[in-house]
């Protein structure tokens, strides 16, 4: 019994640790970025380009701790889940300790694309509304409907 319940506690624990993303040298908006984002289809300058991609670079450089910390957070609570004599509240605490990182990741993210939509014409921004959200990872595609796509900016 209790070796399906740490099996059950781990298979949680995974399923929890899917919602974090770390950011990729094409993730974002801009060039080839965001699953859908500004990349596909919409016309970009050179300049816009470059801005992006200093965007998105400063954008990873930030949040190089936070993603660290995250990762940090995220390995105490699957020690927590597969410790037997693990308390309760402590797993709770470490599990919104994880859910107040990944939020101001979430925030940061939301923060670079306020920045880059202020980057883009309103032309621009007339055909972003073509290609969905610039870094969410959903957008209409081929397949079974909707997704998560490639994960999104954090």
């Amino acid at each position: 019994m209790k070796k399906i319940l740490v099996v059950l506690a781990m298979a949680l624990v995974l399923a929890g640790a899917t919602d974090v993303y770390a950011v990729g040298p094409d993730s974002g908006p801009g060039p080839r970025g965001g699953c859908g984002g500004f990349g596909k289809g919409a016309s970009l300058t050179e300049e816009q380009r470059t801005q992006f991609q200093e965007l998105r670079q400063k954008f990873h450089d930030e949040t190089t701790k936070m993603r660290e910390s995250i990762w940090e957070k995220r390995q105490e609570l699957r020690t927590l889940w597969s410790d037997s004599k693990a308390d309760a509240n402590a797993i709770l605490k470490t599990e919104r300790e994880l859910r107040d990182l990944q939020d101001q990741m979430r925030d940061k993210a939301v923060q670079m694309k306020l920045e880059a939509r202020n980057m883009l014409t309103p032309e621009q921004l007339a055909e972003f509304g073509k290609f969905g959200d610039p870094g969410s990872g959903r957008s209409q595609g081929k397949g079974q409907g909707k997704g998560r796509g490639c994960g999104g900016c954090y």
